[in-house]
């Protein structure tokens, strides 16, 4: 059963890894202390289980899941008894109050085959794929919904990055590499270390830098190599 841990404690999250990694019948795909960075990955990825913490900062973990367009089991982890009701409004599986050792967490585990039995909102591997092309991202107190197939580029500036979307711009608290990983790799490319284009708006290409919607975008010296063989397997080569 493929699962991730999202606990904002890094030290209760290395122990709930610590405790998949020892049990065969979970396949660990990653762990976040950042609900934004679990909730952007459960989008665009198939999973089985959340072992979910509940309180947690801007965004908790009953916001989580209602933000989701499926229902994957949950265990929740927390250290507050005063969630268990709401909790179970989300058919979650088992509710563990911290610290709880592996014994209790094999028993959550154990009641997986009978929570199969739920009436649960299923969605194919293919629906999932086609339906999740969404990202979330936090700006100021807001928490914006993007299509990704709206991102013509993005640019990064001091701390924060510039989303640029086809009618409007988003800036976000985000590091490039936060960022790119949320994106399919097949659609974007990084061509600076400030900067990552969208493949389909790229209008003009010139030796040190491209154009979408008439920005000039530059291509930096550590990239060109990849870049340049990107776009003959592309065709903008031929």
């Amino acid at each position: 059963m493929n699962c991730i841990v999202v606990d904002d404690e890094p030290l209760a999250n290395d122990l709930i890894k610590s405790y998949i990694l020892k049990t065969d019948s979970l396949k660990l795909l990653d762990c976040f202390t950042n609900p934004f960075d679990a909730l952007n990955f459960l989008l665009n990825n198939k999973v089985d289980l959340i072992m979910l913490d509940i309180n947690m900062p801007e965004l908790n973990g009953i916001q989580l899941l209602k933000s989701l367009p499926y229902q994957p089991f949950v265990i929740f982890t927390t250290a507050y008894s005063d969630y268990g009701a709401e909790s179970y409004e989300y058919n979650a599986v088992d509710y563990l109050l911290k610290p709880f050792k592996y014994d209790r967490f094999m028993r959550a585990i154990h009641k997986l085959p009978r929570a199969s039995d739920l009436n649960r909102s299923t969605i194919t591997n293919e629906e999932h794929t086609t339906s999740q092309k969404i990202l979330f991202v936090k700006s100021g107190i807001q928490i914006h919904k993007i299509q990704i197939d709206q991102i013509t580029y993005i640019e990064a500036k001091g701390n924060y990055i510039y989303i640029h979307l086809i009618h409007k711009n988003i800036m976000a608290l985000a590091s490039m590499n936060d960022i790119l990983k949320q994106l399919p790799e097949s659609d974007f490319l990084r061509i600076h270390k400030s900067y990552i284009v969208a493949i389909k708006y790229v209008e003009v290409i010139e030796k040190h830098q491209l154009f979408i919607n008439d920005t000039a975008i530059p291509i930096g010296v550590t990239y060109r190599e990849f870049f340049q063989q990107r776009i003959i397997q592309l065709g903008f080569g031929n």
